[in-house]
């Protein structure tokens, strides 16, 4: 079990990182890391270069590991590698192949995998990786930039399931062009012919009456936790909720965040935003 609010069990075949982007700055799982080294915990035993990385974060492969999601009777959300980025480039090609195979043996459950490496993820993905119809794919966001660098990259990637988790938010992120990418086939420029509020279409062939699917499956909202947590501006959290409403798209809000993120709880305006993908199994905390 976790405590991540929107899954309800982790699997780390993989431990350790380098942080890349502003959004690493204070990775919990490196802390956490360090914390488990001096616990004596054998996965968290070779240390990272500490420019990027931590004690006990050295990026490390566990074959050990690969065979427990075989063990688990009943069907579980699973994110994979909270503790690590399955696409990081020392993670063997190899190994990648065998924890989507692990996946691929395991349709009862469904798997969330989530990178800051898009990159390598689509170059995998060009050089025939398959991806399980039960695997869902995200990229972290924390600003515009992030979204801008990362997000077409997922767009290029067959998964079943597309997502963003913009955790930490560390500024307000337009994803209108990410969920339109396409303009319209009739030539007038606009990506929402179906709303006139942001795009209008003049190109006279009809398009207004045709609605179109957004290219993002999910998307998570989250603020900064720790001692040295950035702040989060609430109207940054409400326009990408907005934007996941006006869109059709499942907005999930995690936390605001701070030094003691459970105090403040989940609510955005009075709610509790939980929404998932359709597909999505039920979670049950």
């Amino acid at each position: 079990m976790t405590g991540i609010e929107w899954t309800n069990q982790t699997w780390n075949p993989v431990t350790g990182c380098d942080r890349i982007s502003a959004g690493c700055d204070h990775c919990y799982a490196l802390a956490m890391a360090k914390r488990l080294k001096a616990m004596g915990v054998d996965k968290y035993q070779r240390d990272g270069d500490l420019r990027t990385s931590g004690p006990g974060f050295g990026v490390t492969m566990h074959p050990a590991a690969l065979g427990i999601p075989l063990r688990w009777r009943t069907p579980r959300l699973v994110f994979v590698n909270s503790m690590a980025d399955l696409f990081h480039a020392r993670v063997d090609e190899d190994f990648v192949r065998d924890v989507f195979d692990v996946i691929r043996a395991t349709p009862q459950h469904t798997y969330q995998v989530l990178t800051k490496r898009p990159l390598r993820a689509r170059r995998m993905a060009d050089k025939h990786l398959e991806f399980p119809p039960n695997l869902w794919l995200g990229v972290s966001v924390e600003d515009q930039d992030a979204a801008d660098s990362r997000i077409p990259h997922l767009q290029a990637i067959p998964a079943a399931v597309r997502f963003l988790s913009c955790e930490p938010l560390l500024g307000p992120v337009d994803l209108d062009a990410h969920l339109f990418p396409d303009e319209c086939a009739g030539g007038c420029g606009c990506r929402r012919p179906d709303d006139p509020d942001r795009h209008e279409c003049g190109c006279g062939a009809g398009c207004a009456d045709r609605r179109v699917a957004p290219a993002l499956d999910w998307v998570i909202v989250g603020g900064e936790s720790g001692p040295d947590a950035r702040a989060m501006n609430p109207d940054w959290v409400r326009d990408l909720r907005d934007q996941c409403s006006d869109s059709g798209v499942p907005f999930f809000f995690k936390q605001w965040g701070g030094r003691h993120p459970k105090q403040l709880g989940r609510e955005l305006d009075g709610r509790i935003w939980g929404q998932m993908p359709q597909s999505c199994p039920a979670i049950s905390k």
